[in-house]
């Protein structure tokens, strides 16, 4: 049988669209198996909703309410408080994928692809057929919009089915109500431990949750203010590879390199412009876009050598240690708690920061054999799956968890012990390790700085766990005196004919007096 020329087998070629792509693929978003889809689904809508009330300054309420349909079918509805969506972004928004405000933003947010939100209306329509319905109003002004929709895969385009104006009675916000297939759970790979995770790390939100079984959760908030909004930084030189270089090179408004170093990168002022030209050999006054492969090289290679001040780090907004601590104390009834926020870092040109947080003990005694439970987060959003491959998994694992009181099988693994560990790493570009932004590649800084947090922390429990052991050794000591004392004071009254009236009180209060000084003196050496 005779093969197809190069004429006809060209004939098969087309392109291919993003949401065609994803259709077929939709393992890659974290639609893999049905219990990770739905909380898949509640995580993005929880995302965009969080973002947006964020953004607009306004303290988070979300209401999420997921209804079994059917076997294995659940609708999935979210209502959050934020500014809403006008009416002619709506459709694009939910119903396009790579469609979005923060891709190209350098600061810390939830949502960066463009993808999560209109990908769970395509897994919706993938699974049960049927549209999303999204509902939003801007002010109590203007009238509610609601669109059904559906996603056009071959073209990655909205299709809508339906768009009408409602009447009063929806307040302002966004709701978007999905159909999907799926599988509920309730174990820690859930959406009751998924919300419950996100209260813990925005304290700020109140959230109202209803779960399939019919059981009512209200995340009530532990703080009434929103942390400080990130600001947007330009790419900083030391982050940059050459294609995006030669990128930034060719859409540049400014007319000389000189200026283009100053005016596209953050921390480059005039001086280290002129350094960088001196160094890769270019005319300052050249123009951008017309330099040669080999001075772009040039220029990014003097790019590194330089030395330029770290990015400015108000682009990050970390939770802070004291709302960490907020946080947990809210939904564990721990007998121990600290947190830390260390210093924002940098890889790769991204400022970073990690934050840790230590719950040990109260309702966790009951997890005295088991391993520790590990929440990790990534800009204040939970990661429950993919923890093998995660980088705050690898730090938790070289952490010697022995010297600070905690149980660890062999050299490195996961502690065991009734406590709960906390991970937060913040970012401009969080390097996860696939779409489904469930696991942080283990760049060795992004690493050290996790374990560098997990020890400062730990230090602490060690502190609590050396004066709770002292603690039960001075309750044994006074337990000894307080049987054996009476025995004694008996035995020489019986042996010296004196003192039948001596009352073991006055001795107690002396041994428990003794005692006082020694804490006030161990206390003073401590401070």
């Amino acid at each position: 049988m005779p093969g197809k020329t190069a004429e006809e087998m060209a004939l098969d070629q087309k392109e291919i669209s993003v949401a065609e792509f994803f259709e077929k693929n939709r393992h890659l978003l974290g639609f893999d198996n049905p219990a990770k889809a739905l909380i898949t689904v509640v995580k993005e809508g929880v995302d965009n909703a969080l973002d947006a009330c964020e953004e607009a300054g306004k303290l988070p309420h979300l209401k999420v309410d997921i209804e079994e349909e059917g076997k294995n079918k659940y609708s999935i509805s979210l209502k959050d408080n934020g500014p809403g969506i006008v009416k002619e972004q709506m459709p694009s928004i939910f119903g396009k994928l790579l469609y979005g405000s923060k891709f190209h933003s350098r600061k810390q947010s939830r949502g960066q692809q463009g993808i999560g939100i209109s990908a769970s209306v395509l897994y919706g329509q993938l699974t049960t057929g049927k549209p999303a319905i999204i509902t939003s109003r801007t002010d109590k002004n203007s009238p509610p919009k609601r669109f059904k929709l559906k996603i056009d895969t071959v073209q990655n385009e909205p299709e809508i089915l339906e768009e009408e104006e409602l009447e009063d009675g929806f307040e302002p916000g966004t709701e978007i109500k999905v159909f999907v297939e799926g599988k509920y759970l309730q174990r820690y790979h859930s959406v009751d431990e998924y919300l419950k995770q996100t209260a813990i790390a925005n304290p700020y939100a109140h959230i109202e949750y209803s779960n399939p079984e019919g059981e009512d959760f209200d995340f009530k908030r532990a703080a009434h203010e929103l942390p400080p909004e990130p600001k947007e930084i330009k790419p900083h030189p030391y982050g940059v590879e050459l294609g995006v270089l030669g990128r930034m090179l060719k859409n540049t408004d400014s007319n000389k390199i000189l200026s283009f170093l100053q005016n596209e990168f953050t921390r480059v002022g005039r001086t280290s412009a002129e350094e960088i030209c001196r160094l890769a050999e270019v005319d300052p006054d050249k123009k951008p876009g017309k330099l040669k492969h080999s001075e772009q090289e040039g220029i990014l290679d003097a790019m590194q050598k330089v030395k330029i001040q770290r990015p400015p780090t108000d682009c990050l907004s970390p939770i802070g240690a004291e709302l960490i601590k907020n946080g947990l104390e809210k939904e564990i009834d721990a007998e121990f708690v600290t947190s830390s926020s260390r210093d924002p870092e940098v890889y790769r040109g991204n400022p970073f920061q990690v934050e840790v947080g230590i719950a040990y003990g109260g309702e966790l005694e009951e997890r005295d054999t088991e391993k520790v439970k590990v929440m990790r987060y990534a800009n204040k959003v939970p990661l429950l799956y993919q923890a093998s491959s995660c980088a705050i998994t690898k730090a938790l694992e070289k952490t010697d968890w022995k010297r600070y009181g905690l149980e660890q099988p062999g050299s490195n693994g996961t502690p065991k012990g009734p406590a709960t560990i906390f991970v937060h790493l913040c970012s401009t570009w969080v390097p996860f390790t696939s779409e489904s932004k469930e696991s942080i590649a283990r760049y060795p800084k992004i690493v050290k700085e996790i374990k560098l947090g997990l020890q400062e922390c730990a230090r602490d429990l060690k502190r609590h766990l050396s004066k709770k052991q002292k603690g039960k050794k001075e309750k044994r000591r006074k337990k000894i005196f307080s049987n054996y004392m009476p025995l004694v004071l008996e035995n020489a009254v019986e042996l010296t004919g004196e003192g039948e009236d001596l009352s073991i009180d006055p001795i107690m209060q002396r041994v428990i007096d003794e005692e006082l000084v020694e804490k006030v003196e161990e206390g003073e050496e401590d401070e």
